[in-house]
């Protein structure tokens, strides 16, 4: 066992100090049900861990995509922090190797169940915290979950808004949107565009920016959260 937890802490580059965090990480109920005498297993660190990583990836996502309205983070999150999305993760950390599991488990193949994977991620990033403070796991979630949440991000919005919006709208209505420059503020060194973006006769979005091309961007990037977007 100790080869495998040696492998988990190499694999997300981090190192307990509480070896017996990471051993709870990794154990099952199942396991722990099994014994003589009485072994702690993950679910009070998946709880504890769930949290953490939700707070960590609304925070980087905030931070990384500053023009994406909140509907659209919020989604993005949603995908992220997924069973299905936790669990691919677990699978590139190799965590199933390493997860003490009841005989039952373990011939009902627990080691590749999504459900079991996700949770013992969840439980993993919570032994973390527990072990080094939020700043310490969330430089971890960075490095883990950075590539994934780079690919939600750019299937869902793409780096290009104004692109995206009109490959969007031309695929599903067969029609192109159109920018309108709402207003201009600000004295001339610190102008202000404020530009709104129509489709069909409808206002779908607002975007501000010190540049036009940058507020139809932001209009751009609100517009692809309107309800019209979304699948039909």
């Amino acid at each position: 066992m100790g080869n495998s937890l040696d492998k988990i802490e190499k694999t997300i580059g981090y190192d307990f100090s509480d070896q017996q965090l990471l051993l709870q990480a990794l154990t099952h109920k199942s396991f722990s049900n099994e014994q003589t005498e009485y072994v702690l297993h993950n679910e009070r660190l998946e709880f504890l861990g769930d949290a953490v990583l939700e707070l960590a990836v609304s925070d980087l996502v905030y931070r990384q995509y500053p023009d994406i309205p909140e509907g659209g983070l919020t989604r993005i999150r949603a995908e992220v922090v997924s069973e299905k999305g936790l669990s691919e993760i677990a699978r590139q950390l190799h965590i199933g190797a390493a997860i003490r599991l009841g005989k039952g488990e373990l011939k009902s193949g627990g080691r590749e169940k999504s459900s079991l994977l996700a949770d013992a991620l969840e439980a993993l990033l919570g032994a973390i915290y527990c072990d080094a403070g939020f700043s310490i796991v969330s430089q971890v979630i960075a490095e883990v979950f950075s590539d994934t949440i780079d690919k939600s991000a750019q299937i869902r919005y793409g780096s290009d808004y104004k692109t995206c919006l009109q490959e969007r709208l031309q695929a599903m209505y067969g029609k192109l949107p159109e920018y309108i420059l709402a207003q201009v503020s600000g004295p001339d060194h610190e102008r202000i565009f404020s530009t709104e973006v129509h489709f069909s006769g409808k206002l779908i979005g607002k975007g501000s920016g010190s540049s036009k091309k940058n507020a139809e961007q932001k209009a751009a990037a609100a517009a692809l959260d309107h309800p019209l977007l979304r699948e039909k």
